[in-house]
């Protein structure tokens, strides 16, 4: 949800960017809460292919001009909602030997437009039945994919730092405590109505982010 946000202020690359340091402080949080409920399994599974699949994404993305950059966004704002919504397709259990094309995949395509969830998901949630455990994992996980990028996006460049800096700060400090709140709900929450709410939302902004970088691009 954070994206469409931030593309509001930035361009592509500087939205992803900006994203990408409030997922991590995000993440970063809510593994260091949950971090009993870590499976170790899962990492070594995941990991090392997660790793290898953001700095792909990462440094392909670096090359990518804004508007094709902003089609491909657009595009995973309209598919991977679209699959959360569904989840039924997260039933569909692959064989262990698969997690590391699942690792690759969610990887890369956090590394390229930061959007690594659903992918991940397929592979992850019935591995990992325990809300507690799944969670945890997955923030785990996720701050590798965050680790990997980051880096990369601000050795290219550093602009969302200088620019829009209070804004920045503010959806950091929103993602902490976002974090701790979650924390509290984890067991009880049942927001299905809302998260679909969110993700109908995020098609829309999908769609018109696919419209703008088509009407650029037919353009140039």
């Amino acid at each position: 949800m954070t994206t469409p946000l931030f593309l509001i202020w930035f361009e592509p690359h500087h939205a992803i960017a900006g994203v990408a340091i409030v997922h991590g402080a995000h993440n970063a949080m809510k593994s260091r809460m949950l971090r009993q409920h870590i499976d170790g399994d899962a990492l070594r599974r995941f990991g090392w292919a997660l790793l290898i699949g953001a700095l792909m994404g990462a440094l392909l993305q670096s090359v990518i001009p804004p508007d094709p950059l902003l089609l491909l966004v657009g595009i995973a704002l309209i598919v991977l909602p679209v699959l959360k919504i569904s989840e039924s397709w997260t039933s569909i259990r692959l064989p262990e030997a698969e997690d590391r094309l699942g690792g690759l995949g969610s990887g890369f395509l956090g590394g390229l437009t930061g959007h690594q969830g659903a992918l991940r998901a397929m592979f992850l949630k019935q591995r990992l039945p325990d809300k507690s455990e799944y969670a945890a994992t997955a923030a785990v996980l996720a701050l590798v994919v965050d680790a990997t990028r980051i880096p990369i996006y601000l050795w290219n460049d550093r602009t969302v730092l200088t620019v829009d800096v209070w804004l920045l700060g503010g959806f950091v400090i929103a993602a902490l405590i976002g974090a701790q709140i979650g924390r509290i709900w984890l067991e009880k929450w049942k927001s299905d109505d809302i998260q679909k709410g969110i993700m109908v939302g995020l098609v829309l902004s999908g769609m018109l982010y696919v419209r703008e970088a088509l009407l650029a691009l037919s353009l140039t």
